[in-house]
């Protein structure tokens, strides 16, 4: 019988290219704001409430996102440079055409948030919470992230290229076409037998040996 390999599918990345931006001079964010076609740059919007806000063309550049409220906001064909923030409100929010660049941000909450075309690329992310989030051509690049949580997510058409996955947690995830062939750090915390929806190297099944046989209860001794 011949096993046929199937092909994982590519992650359509997100390609953005914004129009010219006007900066933004409305102070601080509103709930329900709508921006559209705006440059927000080195500005502090820590603990400001913009929950439901609609970002459309949008740039924002070095701002601080501390326990900024973005719960159900929409950021639709935006870029995000070097944002960091401990804390930040994102749940349940939608980013459709997003490139996240250089981010340094701990905490983050994005459970139950739909990504779709999203590029992270560079930056460190510590405790990303993406439980029961929808994320559908999403690329992780070059990035850091330690202790991501995508606890009943689902997972389509999702790679991850020369970043760092550190205690992922993928209990009840469901994963289809995932691409871990380029993580230049694999760990699975919690969650391993949910990969059978992933492609992983031959070098990344020799390193997930020890866990996945102590999943399996596989006791492993010398002859």
């Amino acid at each position: 019988m011949v096993h046929r390999t199937r092909v994982v599918k590519a992650a359509r990345r997100a390609e953005v290219r914004l129009p010219e931006l006007v900066g933004f001079t409305g102070g601080e964010l509103t709930p329900d704001g709508d921006y559209d076609g705006l440059e927000f740059r080195d500005l502090d919007f820590a603990g400001q409430d913009g929950a439901g806000a609609r970002f459309m063309d949008c740039a924002l550049t070095s701002c601080a996102l501390d326990e900024t409220g973005l719960r159900h906001a929409r950021v639709l064909d935006s870029v995000l440079t070097g944002i960091r923030g401990v804390g930040t409100d994102l749940a349940e929010a939608t980013l459709r055409d997003v490139e996240l660049v250089d981010a340094r941000l701990g905490g983050a909450q994005l459970h139950g948030a739909v990504l779709e075309r999203v590029l992270v690329r560079g930056g460190k992310i510590d405790y990303l919470n993406l439980r029961n989030a929808r994320l559908k051509d999403v690329v992780f690049e070059s990035c850091v992230l330690v202790e991501p949580d995508f606890g009943g997510a689902r997972l389509e058409r999702v790679a991850f290229a020369d970043c760092v996955l550190k205690g992922a947690d993928l209990t009840a995830a469901t994963l289809v076409d995932v691409d871990l062939r380029g993580a230049a750090e694999l760990d699975v915390a919690r969650g391993l037998d949910r990969l059978s929806g992933a492609v992983i190297s031959h070098a990344q099944l020799l390193d997930l040996a020890p866990v996945l046989a102590a999943e399996m209860g596989l006791r492993v001794a010398e002859v």
